[in-house]
């Protein structure tokens, strides 16, 4: 066996291992330190902040008398109150009837009801906080493009072309592109001809002139999607494709058409990279994708995100502006989860859409090794579907948690020892059972 041959395998997997435990501590971190932060503000006292379970590796007891803790499988945390049996928060019975009336007020189980809702429902609030300070933080950093349409830095391309930045584009082919946006744009540039050099009028140092230029939205690879066909078969950020199956194409339009008239026939890509072509061979994969006003519709896709032959430049948004674009992406990674929930449930798209750790781990290792911006909007979006997760009505879940405290709001009085232990029992049951599911997804699914 040749050991210098594993090698680039196995740094590859040290790096999936490391970018996963990275993504998954930040994210547990901030659910933890929710539950922790809130409960201390309603009274209730912490015992253990955990990151991670199993053998200690770290520890230190603060003033209030919490002990802060890095365990060994860094694979989850939790925050254990006064009065909890375990980490899951249940009721030490005979530990909580040894306390006095003023001790037991400062239990999760002997504190008032807002204030027990409040500690259990900080932790998901804070995973949605840091995914919507994420999408924010990325809109302000990425700027939106300036308008009218200007030349920020071009991408290297298989064609000579007199584009230069600074450039403002005015027109091409005779038609407006100085808005490339909206449904307007996309028509645009569908109506354009489709050769490798265009005529572009543009406005350069106070004067307009007409320069060629490339197609203006090229088969591009602007972004890999993980555990994709392109990524698989070693497309890179950056190259440009420019035939399939010996046929040459200049628009990433004749791109999708090709890969949708495959119908997952292997493909033959000429790869334009750093100035050499090279010779890829692929087969598009089913996908399921949402749909505007809710539904999922299956198309072929190779898994590649195009764009412009150019970065173009950016004026930074306000502050508002870049809040509620990352308020609309929270929002739109939700509907989408839940969404895609209940169609895994009701069979109307394939539950391999359901990732287990192995699965997310490989797109932590993929997203992490596209750059930090990538790898950090990973850690967003998997920040909301944490918290998401977990305000689903399951004992042993938060969800569940408020499902009980919402029931004594009712009731007047909690659920008893024994209900609770039956219905714990039976939720951390079903977890189990959806992690084994999952877990066979990552293993079993194409």
């Amino acid at each position: 066996m040749n050991i210098l041959a594993l090698l680039p395998e196995l740094g590859g997997l040290i790096w999936t291992i490391v970018a996963f435990i990275i993504a998954l501590s930040v994210i547990v971190a901030v659910h933890e330190y929710g539950h922790y932060i809130v409960g201390r503000w309603s009274g209730i006292r912490s015992e253990v902040f955990s990151l991670g379970f199993g053998p200690v590796l770290w520890s230190r007891m603060d003033k209030r008398g919490t002990r802060w803790q890095v365990a060994l499988l860094p694979f989850g945390g939790y925050v254990k109150f006064l009065g909890d049996s375990d980490a899951a928060s249940g009721k030490d019975g005979e530990a909580v009837a040894s306390l006095s009336k003023e001790e037991q007020r400062h239990t999760m189980h002997g504190a008032p009801l807002w204030a027990r809702t409040a500690t259990v429902a900080a932790g998901p609030v804070f995973n949605f906080v840091l995914a919507l300070a994420v999408f924010t933080a990325i809109g302000l950093t990425r700027g939106v493009p300036a308008e009218p349409l200007t030349v920020g830095s071009l991408h290297p391309m298989p064609v000579a072309h007199d584009i230069r930045p600074g450039d403002t584009l005015l027109e091409v082919e005779g038609r407006d592109i100085s808005k490339i946006t909206g449904e307007a744009g996309r028509k645009t540039i569908e109506e354009l001809p489709k050769r490798p050099l265009l005529d572009y009028t543009v406005r350069r140092d106070g004067n307009e002139q007409v320069v060629e230029g490339p197609f203006i939205m090229p088969p591009v690879v602007q972004q890999l999607s993980p555990q994709s066909a392109a990524y698989s078969a070693g497309l890179e950020s950056g190259d440009v494709i420019t035939a399939v199956n010996g046929t040459p194409i200049v628009a990433f339009a004749q791109l999708k058409s090709e890969v949708e008239g495959a119908e997952g026939a292997p493909l033959l890509l000429d790869v334009w990279r750093d100035g050499e072509t090279l010779q890829l061979t692929l087969a598009p994969r089913r996908v399921d994708e949402p749909i505007g006003g809710g539904g999922f519709e299956t198309n072929w896709r190779i898994g590649i995100m195009g764009g412009m032959f150019f970065d173009p430049a950016t004026e930074t948004p306000g502050l508002g502006e870049a809040l509620i674009g990352g308020m609309a992406t929270l929002w739109e990674i939700i509907v989408g989860s839940v969404s895609g929930l209940y169609h895994m449930i009701t069979g109307a798209i394939s539950s391999c859409n359901m990732s287990g750790p192995i699965g997310i781990a490989e797109v932590s290792g993929q997203m992490a090794s596209q750059g930090a911006s990538s790898f950090i909007y990973f850690v967003g979006v998997l920040s909301a579907a944490v918290g998401l997760l977990n305000l689903f009505p399951i004992p042993v879940l938060d969800g569940g948690h408020l499902i009980f405290y919402a029931y004594e709001a009712v009731a007047g009085k909690p659920p008893s020892d024994t209900a609770l232990r039956i219905l714990m029992a039976a939720g951390l049951a079903l977890i189990l059972s959806v992690m084994v599911f999952a877990l066979s997804n990552d293993v079993l699914c194409p």
